[in-house]
């Protein structure tokens, strides 16, 4: 009797009640997860589309009579954020401004030492790594002083360069951690036959660890695109006020006490502040479980 022949009989074996009520709390616990995650979700916005009268009677659940889309264009462009009334658009474009190189060089710069832990063996290597992995577990607030003090004597506190190398500097410990384990998995026999035929240390990093890093690299981007977008206090210190990127501009959107208010308004904003990283993580959310797979286990 064949393999296939021994295999077959289980195959057709029927789903036992057992494992069929177990499908089912699967199932509804699934569900459960999903209602409670995208309620907030579903509150906000219908509650954006509504008119201030219709809020004021309470039914925050209740889908909206009359659908306005006035919150959004006032969130965008004519909210007051304390005593400048230009909405979010600016800290749009401010967060788009710190947002691409800080993501670019520490992406950059975690895969260069990631690559360099992982196929050359450099001296103190092992120290390097570990006082990477102190400083990811550390906590943002401990750096901050130090970090104001030093970028103040250099003339880079306030600025936009000061704001892209605090985002580098906090994202590299992860960066670095991300892209050696990915590295450790791939065929050493690959990286000794490109030195055999004379490859050096750039030449094997950008054409072929590169090439081959792509899926690790998109973790790495929605990671850092969803912890720079979303950061408040690094840049409410070290942005300055020319460069406040758009969770700061959302705070001072929530926080105005003047007059009414305006709850469609506030969270039409809250979510306007949201949908990058949201865009980020529904257009390559395959990749990246697919990255992390890769790199987790030894093959």
């Amino acid at each position: 009797m064949t393999t296939a022949e021994l295999i077959a009989p289980a195959a057709r074996r029927p789903v036992t009640s057992q494992h069929l009520w177990g499908r089912v709390g699967i199932y509804a616990f699934l569900f459960a997860m999903a209602l409670f995650f995208l309620l907030p979700l579903y509150v906000m916005l219908v509650t954006s589309l509504k008119t201030m009268d219709e809020i004021r009677l309470g039914q925050i659940f209740a889908l909206p009579a009359q659908i306005t889309f006035e919150p959004w264009v006032t969130a965008w462009s004519s909210a007051c954020t304390g005593l400048d009334c230009t909405g979010l658009r600016v800290g749009f474009w401010n967060s788009v401004e710190i947002l691409v190189p800080s993501v670019v060089l520490s992406i950059l710069l975690g895969a260069l030492n990631g690559y360099a832990l992982s196929f050359w063996k450099v001296r103190g290597a092992n120290v390097l790594f570990a006082c990477l992995l102190l400083g990811a577990f550390m906590p943002y607030q401990v750096f901050i002083y130090p970090l104001v003090r030093f970028y103040a004597q250099i003339g880079i506190y306030g600025s936009l360069p000061g704001i892209v190398l605090t985002h580098v500097i906090f994202g590299m410990p992860v960066m670095t951690l991300l892209f050696r384990n990915y590295y450790s998995a791939l065929p050493s026999e690959l990286f000794k036959a490109a030195r055999i035929d004379g490859a050096g240390f750039w030449a094997i990093f950008i054409s072929i660890v590169l090439p081959m890093s792509v899926p690790i690299t998109i973790v790495a981007v929605i990671m850092q695109v969803t912890a720079i977008w979303n950061d408040f206090l690094l840049g409410l210190v070290f942005a300055g006020r020319e460069n406040l990127p758009m969770t700061v501009q959302l705070n001072n959107i929530v926080n105005t006490t003047t007059g009414e208010r305006a709850y469609n308004v506030n969270m039409a904003a809250t979510i306007l502040t949201s949908l990058v990283p949201l865009a980020v993580y529904l257009a390559s959310g395959r990749w990246f479980v697919r990255g992390i797979a890769s790199g987790a286990v030894k093959g």
